[in-house]
Formats: C-alpha cells, structure tokens, sequence
C-alpha cells in the first residue's frame, strides 16, 4: 500500500492557473508562488453571492491522538461533489509544523484526498505563518524596548505584561523563561515565554478579519497590559500595529491550491480548536463562497471544540450561516472510547465499538444545539469490518440521521458520491436556521457554564482565583461582553485527557481567563491545557529525509 507523500507525487498536478479557470479567475490576478501555488486578491469577495452560496462544515467526534481523518473527509467530499457536476471548494486550514514534525503529521489530508503539492503545503507553504510569527515577535521586542527605554512615556510596569513570544515549533522548553539577563544593557529581566504560532492571537484575529484595515484595527486592540499608574495598554498606544499590518500584507490574502483530480482548493490561517478557534480565515470562506456555489470546510479536533468555536464565534461575527454539519466518525476511535488500547484499534471488537458509541451519541446531541441539519459519514479504515460498518450506520440512523460511508482515502471522490448525495440532500432540503448556543451579552460566567454544560456535559464550572480575578478585571476594562473561546483538552469531551467515551457528574476547572480582545473574544484556560505543546518521544521529524534532488520522504 502506498503512503500518503507517494500517492501526492504520483498525482497528476496542473499549474495554478488552469485551477484558477474553474473558478473564473483570471490570469493576471493571481501572485504566484511558484507553478502550484498563487495568492488570491480580496477583491474577488462578492458578499452578495457568499449569502447565495452553501457552506458545509465538516466536525468530528472526539478524536484519537493521531486524528479521525477530518481533512482527508472534507477534501474528499468535496472532490465528491464536483464529480457530481457542482461548482465546490475545499477550504482548510495551513498546517503547523509543530504536529508535521511532532505526532500528528502533516494536515494536507490523506491518501486519494489529498491537497497539493502536499510537500509544500506542509512545509513552509506561502510563509503565512512565518509572517504572523514575525508581527507577533515585533510586538514583543517593541515591549521590551519600551520597558527599557529612558523615554517610556507609557510607564509600563513589567509585572502587567501578558504578551508571550511564538514559534511554529513544539518546544516545552520554552513555555516558561526568563529574558533580559546580561547587564543593564541587555534589557530588564522578567518571566515571560513562548507560545506555538497557531495559538497566538495575531493568527487569531487574521482569521477573524474582513480586510487589510480591519486587520490593522484588530491588531491595534491588542491588550499589552498595565502602567504603573493601573492604566490599560494596548497595541495602538506602542503605535506599532502598522507595523505589524505592513508584515501581513500577504498573509492575509488566501491561498489557492488543488486536490487530486484537480479541483479547487483554498488554504488559508491556521489556529489550533484546543487553545484557539481552530478554523480558517473568514476571508478564505467568504473568498470560497463566492468563486463556488458549495464551500466544505472543517473546524479542529472533535464537535466540541472547533465546531462550537465555528459556530459561536466565528459565524456571529461574520454572519455566516451554515446549510449542513458533517460528523466524522470512526470504527477505531469509537472502540477508543470503549476501552480498547492505541495498539491494538485494528483488531474487531464489536462489544467495545458499542461501549464508545455513547461518544458518539453526545456529540449527535450537541450538534443539535445549533438547528443546523447534519449527515455523520464513517470515515472508513482499511482495518475495520463490514459488521463494525453496520453497527455505526444502524446506531445512527436509529437516531434518526444520515449517514454515508466516506472511502475517499481509498478512492478520492469515487469514495466520496454517497457523502456528498447525502449532504447535498440535507444542503438543499434543511430550512433550520443557524442559532448560536449562547448571547455575546450574557455575563462571563454563564457564557462559560453554557457552553461547558451543555456541550461538555460538565456538572458545574469551578473557578480558581486567578480565574475570578480576571473576570473582575475583564469586566473593568469593558471587555465582558466578548464571546469565550475556551482552551480544553481535544482528548476528552471533560477538561480531562483521561476521561474517555461520555463522561458524567465532572467538573471543568477555570485556571485563568486571558484577553484577547485584537481577535474579539476571551480564553478561559482549562485544566492542564498548554499553549505551546513538547514533542512526543519519538517525532515524527525523525522519519523525514531529503535525497540529493529534492525528494522529500517520510511526511504523512
């Protein structure tokens, strides 16, 4: 059986610009990087066709650690749907290079559903991330000279700073350090440390913006932290956030790629769905939604996080609407949630498939919550049984939804026609109206409560004293009104990694709330999650290898 990389480098690959054709762009509009890749101008949003068009999100239910194939569904619907005869683009998320080199691997889907070139997308891509980590780092330097600074008119006060450095790298090393030491000249020391890219607020608020300027706005709100008098800072006091929206003039433009079988494929921002939004730019959906008539896009990890991220944070503030939710769902994860260990998934276990379905059966419930018609598609293994197939569908349709058997990494869109007649079914016929799980106006608290209550299942919400103390900060800055995007382990519908299938009678543990008020929303920290994740023992970089004339090897 061939792997992924040897799949992607046997697949016939067009120049962008025939790409491009099919979705009547011409020519000369496009900034190519290279002969498959091009950056899309802003120009091309027509938010009157957005409103026309439909937009399908593809979630999951709660994964195991190397994913549920969530992007390998999506690029396979998608291909599904333009076999059908409809004008459809796949639009995603960028990778980090954290999980590329880590234990994840790459997020450019899988097998006969993947983007190309997958080497690329992977890899360094267009430099968008490099961008953001740039803007973000310029910030940081931008602090720390004007703590040392003679002439800080502002009077910042060190211990106030909340601004962390990023790189796109998983480094657990340098989730805590202290800077400045060496002398009077090498600055003032304090604490401070380093986040991933993808979680840094710049990626977010990039991914929440409608344009260049509303990008320079958003980056100008920043909280920074305090003067010494108790004075809020922000980004637009250092006057540094043109500056930073200079270094992401093209970042923030999307990117156009394809699939296998060249079909359109927009990939654009990259925020992780356990300490972030965890979906891709507005601008790359509304960009998506007017070039095609259906636009398949995924959110992060399982339905509790990045499809309640999606639909709360993302949709209110852009006022995008949803036709229909996909739910992936896999045999191996579901006999996860029952009990059976990593080695031994591929192995038949019908009585412990039944166990996990309780995983499934809550996430079911949630996507409910939001009114929006959904399929579940089972995203098929070559280890996994026809009797472990026909136990998920019955369970499924005894609920009373579709479901569809998606063998796209097997096939591509050949393995996608009966998902995407399926979505195209509830697309067309659904008249349910989007309705968000909670008001931006409620207090923080019962934002909080809501969304871990009734999503996570939680008994009650339990908040530390940092917690309660940020809360009163946050209200006293004006800031309550935002909406929550709340940092939680993906390996667990609770705060806890360990409490698999559908947890009951738990408490959420409120660590913190930190502010981010440049991207429009507040981040409750939960239980032990991090926002600068360690490589496994052994990571996956160590399987990667170039040969003299530029073969890479190894990425999955």
């Amino acid at each position: 059986m061939n792997t992924d990389i040897e799949i992607a480098k046997a697949a016939k690959i067009e120049h962008i610009s025939k790409i491009a054709q099919k979705l009547n762009i011409p020519e000369e509009d496009l900034e190519y990087y290279g002969k498959y890749k091009a950056k899309l101008p802003l120009h091309f949003i027509d938010l009157e066709k957005v409103k026309k068009s439909k937009l399908i999100l593809v979630s999951a239910i709660t994964p195991t650690p190397a994913g549920e194939g969530k992007t390998t569904v999506s690029i396979g619907l998608s291909q599904g749907l333009n076999l059908l005869g409809k004008k459809a683009t796949v639009v995603l998320r960028e990778p980090s290079l954290g999980p590329v080199f880590g234990i994840k691997g790459g997020a450019a889907g899988g097998g006969h559903a993947q983007v190309l070139p997958m080497e690329d997308i992977n890899l360094h891509f267009t430099g968008d991330l490099n961008a953001i980590e740039k803007a973000n780092n310029l910030l940081a330097a931008i602090i720390d000279n004007e703590i040392q600074s003679k002439k800080d008119e502002l009077d910042l006060d060190p211990r106030t700073i909340s601004w962390r450095r990023v790189m796109d790298m998983n480094d657990r090393s340098l989730r805590d350090i202290v800077i400045g030491l060496g002398g009077t000249l090498s600055g003032i020391p304090r604490e401070t440390g380093f986040d991933i890219v993808a979680a840094s607020e710049i990626m977010a608020a990039l991914c929440l913006s409608d344009d260049l300027m509303d990008l320079k706005r958003k980056l100008g709100e920043i909280f920074v932290g305090y003067t010494r008098s108790k004075k809020p800072v922000y980004v637009k006091d250092l006057k540094v956030n043109g500056a930073m929206a200079a270094l992401l003039k093209d970042a923030i433009k999307p990117n156009l790629v394809q699939t296998i079988g060249g079909f359109p494929a927009i990939i654009h921002g990259g925020p992780f769905a356990n300490i972030a939004q965890g979906t891709n730019s507005v601008i790359a959906t509304r960009m998506g939604l007017s070039l095609s008539d259906y636009v398949v896009t995924e959110a992060g990890f399982g339905f509790d996080l990045g499809a309640e991220k999606f639909f709360d944070i993302k949709c209110v503030s852009a006022g995008l609407s949803p036709s229909a939710t996909v739910l992936v769902a896999t045999v191996r994860a579901l006999k996860f949630h029952g009990g059976v260990k990593l080695k031994d998934l591929q192995n038949e276990n019908l009585e412990a498939l039944k166990e996990g379905m309780v995983n499934l059966e809550k996430h079911l419930e949630n996507m409910a919550h939001f009114n929006i018609c959904s399929v579940v598609a089972i995203n098929r293994f070559p280890s996994d049984t026809d009797e472990e197939i026909r136990m998920i569908k019955e369970f499924v349709e005894n609920k009373g939804y579709l479901v569809a058997v998606a063998n796209v990494w097997e096939k591509g869109g050949e393995g996608g026609l009966d998902l995407a007649k399926a979505v195209l079914n509830v697309a067309e016929m659904c008249n349910n109206k989007f309705t968000p799980l909670y008001e931006w106006d409620w207090s923080i608290e019962d934002k909080i409560e809501k969304v871990a209550k009734t999503i996570y299942g939680a008994e009650a919400v339990d908040y530390r004293p940092q917690a309660l103390n940020d809360i009163k900060r946050i209200q006293k800055l004006g800031l309550d009104k935002l909406p929550i995007c709340i940092a939680k382990t993906q390996k667990s519908l609770s705060d806890n990694p360990h409490l698999l299938g559908r947890p009951k009678d738990f408490i959420v543990t409120v660590r913190e709330i930190q502010i981010s008020s440049g991207a429009g929303f507040l981040v409750p920290i939960t239980g032990d999650i991090m926002r600068m994740p360690g490589l496994p023992e052994v990571p996956a970089a160590m399987n990667i290898d170039i040969d003299n004339e530029g073969n890479i090897s190894g990425l999955f």
